[in-house]
């Protein structure tokens, strides 16, 4: 198991028994730690790091295939060696075929033979093709680590918004619970006073619709809860659980609501992931383009044969030996330098069309980059817009739960004391109830700003580091 596998393993258990942990002490699971589990466990990372894990090793190799080749080869036969004139070829031009001479008849005189070869040969000079697909793989490379960070940012991101999301959904669901209680509160006043002739008996019908309704919205609260918890779990690669989260985004907002990115969007990940898929292109096209050039190879064999048969077979045909000793020790050597140049002048016409095509690749990629990146720019000024808003709903939600909550207070008391009609009171109650999700969803939605504002400029510290 190399380094950085065991460093994940680790890291991947590390955050499997903290958020055990924190589970089963019954703490708040914050979102940093979310995020750690997320990173962690999440199984998209897990494979785009095996991916560049992949692309590192193909690396090494691609640097290994400028060596020579050096081969090694061992032969012991048996067999007769009857020759004969004329022309012979093999299937697809190879043969092994016995080498004797060619005599008046045929004979079964059979002995040992033996050949030993050793060969190099060296691709020495080809014009910068080694060297060019060396790049290419380098720029594979540096494409795969961009996937990776351009994963987990954008995991990130999600993570974060999954947490807001079943954060305010359970705010949602508490200030269902309490509209319900409320509810509740007023049909035990609306009950007592209909027994007591004081209202009509209509507004019982009226305060247990009311009932059903709060609770029809709690249901559906709970059920989103259940909906966002889910989703959460998933990306934290874990099994769907109740979780219990930070109050700090519903009690108050980042603490430099303005900060500014560390980050020009030119450095933004999914930016530089892009950017690289047109260096991978651009560098394909260098390293066809060496095909249009010959290569010069350098080349060397020697050799060893042995033989059973001696050397006057010729004149005296059975002056041979069976022995396997006689023809498993080489007699004869050989040796052979040379020099190689080698080129297919038909492939510049071939490779002058896969360059062209490489290049309209790179001209794709170029149009999706420029069209990324205008649309990140675009996301940073609706960012803005999105946070200015967002302020304005969170500094006018306080007062609008303050009226409602002074509404409601003056149309219950005024309903107990039969000076106000439970139609008014029940609009005082559904105005309360909509001030107190307003004021929920506010400062939530602050944070989700921020955390859209992190997404556009590619700083994700930008929204984690604001408490």
């Amino acid at each position: 198991m190399s380094l950085a596998t065991s460093k994940r393993f680790l890291l991947s258990l590390s955050g499997i028994f903290l958020f055990i942990n924190v589970q089963a002490q019954q703490k708040v699971l914050d979102i940093k730690q979310a995020e750690q589990i997320a990173l962690s466990n999440y199984g998209t990372i897990k494979a785009k790091a095996n991916q560049l894990n992949a692309s590192k090793a193909s690396l090494k190799e691609t640097k290994t295939e400028y060596l020579p080749d050096l081969n090694i080869s061992a032969q012991q036969a048996y067999g007769t060696v009857n020759g004969t004139n004329g022309p012979i070829s093999g299937y697809h031009g190879l043969a092994v075929a016995s080498a004797g001479l060619a005599l008046p008849n045929q004979n079964w005189n059979a002995a040992f033979g033996s050949l030993y070869v050793a060969n190099v040969n060296w691709d020495f000079f080809s014009f910068g093709k080694s060297k060019e697909k060396i790049k290419v793989q380098k720029s594979v490379v540096t494409l795969d680590e961009s996937d990776l960070v351009q994963e987990q940012f954008e995991h990130e991101i999600r993570v974060a918004s999954a947490y807001l999301n079943l954060l305010v959904a359970q705010q949602l669901s508490k200030a269902q619970q309490d509209n319900l209680n409320r509810t509740l509160d007023l049909q035990k006043v609306v009950v007592a006073r209909v027994k007591n002739g004081l209202n009509p008996g209509v507004d019982s019908s009226l305060a247990n619709a009311d009932i059903s309704n709060a609770r029809i919205a709690l249901t559906n609260a709970e059920q989103t809860v259940q909906d966002q918890s889910n989703q959460l779990a998933q990306y934290l690669g874990i099994p769907p659980q109740d979780f219990v989260l930070d109050s700090t985004f519903v009690t108050k907002i980042p603490a430099n609501i303005l900060a500014q990115a560390n980050t020009s969007v030119n450095g933004h990940p999914v930016l530089n992931f892009y950017r690289n898929r047109i260096g991978v292109s651009d560098e394909e096209a260098k390293y066809l383009n060496t095909f249009n050039y010959p290569t010069f190879s350098l080349f060397g064999i020697y050799q060893g044969r042995g033989s059973g048969f001696k050397s006057d077979i010729a004149a005296n045909p059975n002056d041979y030996s069976s022995s396997y000793g006689a023809g498993a020790d080489p007699t004869r050597y050989n040796y052979l330098l040379g020099i190689a140049f080698s080129w297919n002048l038909t492939n510049p016409f071939r490779v002058h069309y896969q360059v062209q095509s490489q290049k309209f690749t790179s001209a794709q990629y170029k149009d999706e980059y420029n069209l990324v990146d205008e649309q990140l720019r675009d996301q940073q000024v609706l960012a803005d817009t999105k946070i200015n808003n967002s302020l304005k709903n969170y500094h006018e939600a306080p007062v609008e739960v303050k009226a409602a909550s002074d509404a409601y207070t003056q149309k219950f008391t005024l309903y107990k004391n039969g000076l106000a009609n439970i139609v008014d009171f029940t609009d005082a109650l559904f105005t309360l109830n909509r001030a107190e999700i307003d004021q929920d969803i506010a400062s939530n939605n602050v944070w989700q700003a921020l955390l859209y504002k992190s997404a556009a400029t590619g700083d994700f510290g930008l929204f984690i580091n604001n408490f």
